[in-house]
């Protein structure tokens, strides 16, 4: 669940008829960006698609490679080295999965790059709006790789550019403890997207985007992400983003960078790769250390671990991330701008059938109360049995047929997924000029588990009905407006999305095969106050 496979379709040039008209001609004096573009730092040759309408510029170097000294260090931005003349036809490099026990092809340290999309006839001139593409996978794996833009950017009844961008991942991008706060930079792998970010400030006018006008969004992972950079340096966003989009943002575990919880791991991790009892030099060996040493370092501990999904994951360390998001929207630290979040029905659904402990898996046959605990508390490690048992009271056994793994799979994806989103846009909702809203994905035909509504964006399951096709019509037209316009809307709907109007996110739009609608939380807020409600306990 944490790589989302997409579905590749064949679509014919007729497909992409609205990116066309959306393009003005350009008359034979007018510049346009073509299929090369020059940088300060080198000169990039991409590919021009006429079927598609797009120019894509893949694996641009945003930042140096992070290797060697520069392991556990805030990413050097824009590249020192020139680079001259740039193939960028194919993607660059992703970064080493956490779960790798080596280095595999098409993986490596050396990751930080960038993919750019433009519709073809793009001048310097036309200053269009920018959406920026986080991945997802748990801050552990997944890449750019595996998304395509070309169905969002043919839904726009206005031209923008789609930009995608590789972090830092597992223990290279989200590695804990003192050492890395005192001679290195926690939260790297946050720290190569707000990189990321200064480099498209930099850069976009030279594709024709506007950097006033750059939008971010993610999923899951990517959506923690977009979150993450609201509550940054206390709210403050730098000014590189003027909106935010997530889909199922991640409420991670997050204890500080010192805590036992972190400094447990990278001794973990430094013992694994071979730099055990190095003391106050521990750090130096990592640094010295092959990569595939490190991969595998990483595979173990997350092998011994065997009741925690996501070991690797961003962490409060005094100084980016100051507060945890629960206490930065409490207490209105964050960046005002509008946003859009949601979450999908099932987000909760198979996540503890992966897990190797069978006392922490609720889909085992023998699965208790017990179970469900030790599943919370292992993705939470702080959670106090007294306050999951009140949790239990808010989520009855037998509203769920007597299936613990049922019940546990709804507290699990409301805790971490489901109240996040309501969290976020029902704080920025009660802001001065607070813009927000939220969705409610839910497809009982293609199913509304984690990443599921993804098609809709990126490639449709060959098993969709003409009601899910339309559906996902509507979804793109209602995400690319709001990065075009700021209002989500769509041509064949006659219902408009209406702003969340109270703290606990309500209302929200379903977004339903069946027809789209407005409705409120309901009872779904209550649940979401006791979550939290204990944020300091869980540490989120």
């Amino acid at each position: 669940m944490w790589t989302v496979l997409l579905i590749s379709l064949a679509i014919s040039p007729l497909a992409f008829g609205s990116l066309r008209v959306s393009r003005r001609d350009k008359g034979a004096h007018e510049d346009i960006v073509g299929a090369t573009v020059q940088l300060d730092y080198g000169t990039f040759h991409g590919h021009e698609d006429e079927g598609s309408g797009i120019i894509s510029f893949l694996g641009v170097r945003y930042a140096d490679a992070p290797v060697g000294d520069l392991r556990w260090k805030a990413p050097v931005t824009p590249p020192s080295t020139q680079l001259n003349d740039v193939d960028a036809t194919k993607f660059g490099n992703a970064c080493i999965q956490a779960t790798s026990t080596r280095v595999t092809s098409g993986t490596s340290e050396d990751c930080l790059f960038g993919n750019v999309y433009i519709p073809i006839n793009t001048s310097p001139n036309d200053q269009l709006p920018i959406l920026v593409w986080f991945h997802g996978g748990g801050f552990q794996s997944g890449s750019t790789h595996d998304v395509s833009p070309a169905l969002l950017m043919s839904s726009s009844a206005s031209p923008m550019i789609f930009v995608s961008f590789e972090y830092r991942l597992g223990p290279f991008g989200f590695l804990g403890g003192s050492q890395v706060h005192d001679d290195g930079a926690l939260n790297a792998g946050l720290l190569d997207q707000r990189a990321a970010l200064k480099w498209l400030q930099r850069y976009i006018g030279h594709f024709g985007g506007d950097s006033t006008k750059v939008t971010i969004w993610g999923q899951s992972a990517g959506a923690g992400s977009t979150m993450f950079h609201l509550i940054a340096n206390g709210g403050d966003n730098e000014g590189l983003f003027r909106a935010a989009m997530g889909d199922s943002p991640s409420l991670n575990f997050m204890p500080t960078f010192d805590e036992e919880y972190d400094e447990d791991i990278f001794t973990q991790y430094a013992g694994f790769a071979g730099c055990g009892g190095r003391g106050s030099n521990t750090l130096r060996c990592l640094r010295s250390a092959s990569a595939n040493t490190l991969a595998m370092a990483s595979s173990r501990v997350l092998a011994a671990r065997t009741s925690t999904l996501f070991v690797f994951a961003p962490i409060s360390d005094g100084s980016f991330i100051r507060e945890r998001p629960v206490e930065a929207f409490k207490a209105g630290h964050f960046t005002r701008v509008p946003v859009l979040f949601g979450s999908n029905s099932d987000e909760g659904a198979g996540w503890s059938a992966g897990l190797r402990n069978p006392a922490a898996n609720t889909s085992m046959p023998n699965a208790t109360e017990d179970t469900v605990f030790n599943f919370i508390n292992g993705q939470y490690a702080t959670a106090t049995r007294a306050s999951i048992d009140r949790g239990f009271e808010l989520y009855p056994l037998d509203t769920f047929d007597g299936s613990f793994s049922l019940q546990g799979q709804q507290m699990y994806g409301e805790a971490r997924y489901i109240c996040t989103a309501a969290m976020i846009t029902g704080s920025v909702s009660q802001s001065q000029s607070g813009v927000a809203f939220q969705y409610h994905y839910d497809n009982p035909h293609l199913g509304s588990t984690h990443s599921s509504e993804l098609q809709a964006f990126f490639g449709p399951s060959s098993d969709a009905s003409q009601d899910d096709l339309d559906l996902f019509q509507a979804m793109r037209e209602f995400y690319t407006s709001f990065v075009t316009s700021g209002t989500p809307s769509a041509r064949n709907s006659s219902l408009a999305w209406e702003r969340v109007n109270s703290p606990d996110g309500s209302s929200r739009i379903l977004l339903h095969p069946a027809g789209v609608k407005m409705e409120s939380m309901g009872d779904l807020s209550n649940r979401c106050t006791f979550w939290h409600g204990i944020s300091n306990e869980l540490q989120t």
